[in-house]
């Protein structure tokens, strides 16, 4: 009834106010800005993790060092030299939030231990419905989605990728995160 009174447009409206209000996060990578949206209300823990990470300056300088077309891109743990960056404490996984692994979402990565997440995260390339919550396991935490960008996210995806130091699907040529900032509200 509501749709009817105020009309479709203004619904829209009205739920685009409504994610204004979420952070958002500039990921400024070698190969173009990307522009995300997360989740506060749902993924109050990844998103609180995340931008830890940002505020410290972890993700600057850090490579897409697994690519797999169609599937996904990974970040947030290795240098251009492939060494391991240090990280906090592992968060609780909040898989189980209602969020599902769909293109262009955010999700935190993991080991085989559900409760494993640091600063590794991936942006799906595709609907993703076995990454979900009981899709195979507990699942892999969706905390957010990329707003702008996503020509980039595509880009990345495409990229020529080879194994090395004993990881597959690096990209040939390094794609790199130059720096990651939160962007402030709009005062509107």
């Amino acid at each position: 009834m509501l749709k009817h009174l105020i009309g479709a447009a203004a619904l829209t409206l009205l739920s685009t106010a409504a994610l204004a209000d979420n952070p958002r996060v500039q990921l400024s990578t070698s190969l173009g800005d990307i522009v995300v949206e997360l989740n506060e209300e749902q993924a109050p823990i990844s998103t609180e993790n995340f931008l830890r990470y940002v505020e410290a300056g972890h993700y600057n300088g850090v490579i897409f060092h697994r690519v797999i077309p169609g599937f996904m891109i990974q970040t947030g743990g290795f240098d251009s030299n492939m060494r391991q960056l240090d990280t906090g404490r592992p968060i609780k996984n909040e898989a189980d939030n209602g969020l599902k692994n769909r293109r262009y979402t955010l999700a935190m990565a993991r080991t085989q231990i559900v409760d494993s997440a640091t600063s590794q995260f991936f942006i799906n390339l595709g609907d993703n419905d076995f990454l979900d919550h009981g899709g195979r396991d507990f699942g892999y935490a969706v905390f957010g989605e990329v707003v702008s960008g996503q020509n980039v996210v595509e880009t990345i995806g495409k990229v020529q990728t080879t194994s090395r130091a004993g990881h597959q699907n690096v990209p040939v040529n390094p794609v790199s995160i130059i720096s990651a900032t939160r962007l402030e509200e709009s005062a509107e």
